[in-house]
């Protein structure tokens, strides 16, 4: 029967105070609050099942503009709490009956959960996105088709063509390998997305790279000026960094899974 839901949002090993994150609402608007239990404190908040139940909340995620909202209001929730203590960032959509649902959870995962917390302690997740301009399509030599017939010439210029745009895609890898060597150097940790369709990015460019990099506070500076060098260093790419952001590419399980819908809400913002 529809009622009262508890959306999840995150886990801490600490307090995350209710007054510290009374500035921020979630995703039903409802304020939040905590559920403690064997050291670990949930961030969370009552949904109406009528909206937010299983159903319902499966025909929002289908349409682009509900989800983005949903996401960007589930976002900012992690993100407040992360500027409290570490947290686990939860997955979109993750709602139980009651908050005893929530503290099984809590029992069940702690070691997961805390070592989880551990990584990521002082440490902060950045993005960066390396974009490519398709290549203008070459022409073949004129004196090569000049004596071919109509066909030969035509498949002549397709195989240009195509060789010419493999030539450039091929350049804008090695760029953005050389970019994601560089960073991972500095970063504790880094992991590779796949890249995002045109549709998604609103851009025509080839995306090819979709980093994460997990990075220390005290290395955020050099991270930073690090990205800078290497916009001027691949001129065959263009270099997009974002964040910080709370650690979602680097909290693995299931309940800790990276969540790409908030973030790529929030940065379009």
């Amino acid at each position: 029967m529809p009622g009262s839901g508890v959306w999840l949002y995150a886990v801490s090993s600490r307090l995350v105070s209710e007054a510290g994150l009374a500035g921020t609402t979630g995703v039903d608007a409802e304020r939040l609050r905590t559920v403690e239990r064997d050291g670990l404190v949930a961030v969370v908040g009552s949904v109406d099942l009528d909206e937010f139940g299983e159903a319902p909340l499966r025909r929002k995620l289908d349409h682009l503009e509900t989800l983005e909202a949903i996401a960007r209001a589930h976002h900012a929730v992690v993100d407040a709490a992360a500027r409290l203590a570490p947290v686990v960032p939860i997955r979109l959509a993750t709602v139980y009956r009651g908050d005893d649902g929530i503290a099984d959870l809590l029992a069940q995962r702690h070691d997961e959960l805390t070592t989880a917390l551990e990584r990521i302690s002082g440490r902060f997740e950045w993005g960066v996105k390396a974009y490519a301009a398709p290549a203008s399509p070459a022409e073949p030599d004129a004196e090569a088709t000049s004596d071919a017939g109509p066909g030969t010439a035509y498949l002549l210029r397709r195989r240009t063509q195509l060789e010419t745009l493999d030539r450039a895609r091929q350049t804008a890898v090695d760029s953005a390998e050389h970019v994601h060597a560089r960073l991972s150097e500095i970063a504790v940790a880094s992991r590779r997305h796949a890249p995002q369709d045109a549709q998604l990015t609103g851009t025509p460019e080839w995306m090819v790279l979709n980093g994460a990099y997990l990075v220390d506070v005290t290395r955020a500076d050099e991270f930073a000026h690090a990205v800078d060098s290497l916009k001027a260093a691949q001129p065959t790419v263009r270099l997009e960094l974002t964040g910080p952001w709370p650690p979602y590419s680097f909290t693995a399980g299931e309940p800790a899974e990276a969540d790409d819908a908030a973030q790529e809400a929030e940065a379009r913002t």
